[in-house]
């Protein structure tokens, strides 16, 4: 029998973590992953699975999330658009699907991406419409000083002192391309981009430069916690609902011609 090509796609989406628990397929609680492997499944009527660009944590949103799956008999650029109009009557108001892109049979949405990037939103002022997608910090900050600690990330490349254990990963090595603090008019933002990221570790970054912004620790601290490899060194997590994945970026010779 002669064996049918399989054909690759990337579903670039946006969902909005508050009523999941991470990207990753649970038991007992809603995903990100389940949505998507189920929609899928019931449109195309066949089993697929779905892979995601990473794991996020429960809460946290996408404003740009890739995932791939496989379907032997290929799709037109007709029938993505309609696959795509399908899938986003089918799933929740919480994700939308912006495109289905053909790519390489051997393309990988975690894999081969070249890096990604996340903000953390802080809302200087009280306000009810940014509850889901912000944290809420009235405090004195010196973002000056936050931004000098952002600058040492960008020399670190083991990150384990930033990594909620146990950690899974063989390696704890990132590098940090880009770190910085803004103001935004009432909010704070951090963007952070790297090539990967471990599990937790933004949320730990943000924390531990906010204990800077805040005088609790010093730069020299920011060195020593570094150099611990221990995440008890590190400052707290902040609230996962304050962070978006933002973007995610892939070489442009794995996308094929529509």
């Amino acid at each position: 029998m002669k064996k049918v090509p399989t054909h690759r796609y990337f579903l670039r989406l946006s969902f909005n973590g508050d009523s999941f628990h991470g990207w990753q397929s649970q038991h007992n609680a809603p995903s990100v992953q389940s949505a998507l492997r189920d929609a899928l499944t019931v449109i195309l009527r066949e089993p697929v699975e779905v892979t995601g660009a990473g794991r996020t944590d429960a809460g946290v949103h996408a404003r740009e999330f890739f995932a791939h799956f496989d379907y032997g008999p290929g799709l037109t650029l007709s029938d993505r658009q309609e696959l795509l109009n399908h899938l986003n009557g089918y799933l929740p108001d919480s994700i939308s699907i912006q495109d289905i892109l053909p790519v390489k049979a051997d393309a990988n949405a975690r894999f081969s991406a070249v890096s990604r990037t996340y903000q953390y939103i802080v809302t200087r002022k009280k306000d009810p419409f940014l509850k889901t997608f912000s944290w809420y910090y009235p405090g004195i900050l010196d973002t000056r000083l936050m931004n000098q600690g952002a600058e040492i990330l960008k020399n670190t490349q083991d990150f384990t002192s930033f990594a909620k254990l146990p950690q899974e990963t063989k390696t704890n090595t990132c590098h940090v391309q880009s770190a910085k603090w803004e103001h935004q008019g009432d909010l704070l933002v951090f963007t952070i981009t790297a090539d990967r990221f471990l599990r937790n570790m933004v949320r730990a970054i943000v924390g531990t430069l906010m204990e800077l912004g805040r005088g609790k620790i010093m730069l020299e601290d920011l060195d020593r916690i570094i150099e611990a490899r221990d995440r008890r060194a590190a400052g707290y997590s902040v609230p996962a609902n304050g962070l978006f994945l933002v973007a995610i970026k892939y070489a442009e010779e794995i996308f094929l011609d529509s």
